[in-house]
């Protein structure tokens, strides 16, 4: 029989309790299937991803088809789905909480909300009042659901680290259960907000080929996700065979 949503949450949340486990991001039902068959223990979606499978850059789909899309991956696996729910599709707390609802009725066991306001940051105040309602919509609608706070400074450019602290404490504060500052890459720095939000489980994204899952357990965190990466991955595949296509009339073996 089918895990039920509150299972695959159960165990979702579960997997944070201790330890180090890598979170990867497939963006179709294809390349979940690939990732069940390896062994992972639980996926997340990528904005990125599922945005550049239909032309389309990051950060442009609109949320309902954001929602169509984690409805499709959660109904087809009984892996947990993380969902990457970028900026919560609104500004006001009020309106975030109401789209984090609709997330939670998709499906997903656990989800993130950035604190972007498109090239910049929301200020403090109103990014934790964010991160607040997206409590208490997921206390109403799904209580065991995972809430991630996402601090973007350092993919916006702005890599003050005591700043993205900051942040992440007053997010865990607000409720989060996971903090997440992507583009932070120095062993050194990830350490600091480890320590810095413990007992609460940290995330990072794997940025270069430098960073190492073992690495980074070693040092605390106890999740790694990978972002758009798997997907940046299968697109250069595939413009390098459209190319040895177009140049030399072949393509690359198969398998």
């Amino acid at each position: 029989m089918p895990l039920t949503v509150a299972e695959k949450r159960a165990a979702f949340r579960a997997l944070h309790a201790s330890g180090c486990f890598v979170l990867p991001n497939p963006w179709d039902i294809g390349g979940m299937r690939r990732l069940e068959k390896l062994g992972f223990q639980a996926l997340a979606s990528t904005s990125a991803g599922i945005a550049w499978s239909l032309g389309r850059a990051d950060n442009e789909l609109p949320r309902d088809v954001v929602l169509d899309h984690l409805r499709t991956l959660c109904a087809a696996t009984d892996l947990p789905v993380n969902a990457d729910f970028e900026d919560g599709f609104a500004v006001a707390p009020d309106e975030v909480a109401a789209n984090v609802k609709l997330a939670i009725d998709a499906g997903v066991a656990g989800l993130s909300i950035e604190d972007r306001d498109g090239n910049g940051l929301h200020s403090l105040p109103l990014a934790a009042a964010r991160i607040r309602s997206s409590r208490a919509a997921i206390d109403a609608a799904g209580p065991d659901a995972m809430l991630v706070a996402r601090c973007e400074g350092f993919l916006l450019g702005q890599p003050d680290l005591d700043a993205t602290i900051a942040r992440l404490v007053a997010y865990a504060d607000a409720g989060a259960d996971v903090l997440y500052a992507p583009g932070v890459t120095d062993p050194a720095a990830i350490a600091r907000i480890v320590r810095a939000v413990a007992p609460n489980p940290v995330n990072v994204l794997l940025m270069n080929p430098r960073m190492r899952v073992a690495d980074l357990a070693a040092i605390g965190v106890r999740r790694v996700s990978t972002g758009g990466a798997l997907a940046a991955a299968a697109w250069r595949g595939f413009d390098a065979a459209a190319r040895q296509l177009l140049d030399d009339g072949t393509l690359p073996p198969r398998g």
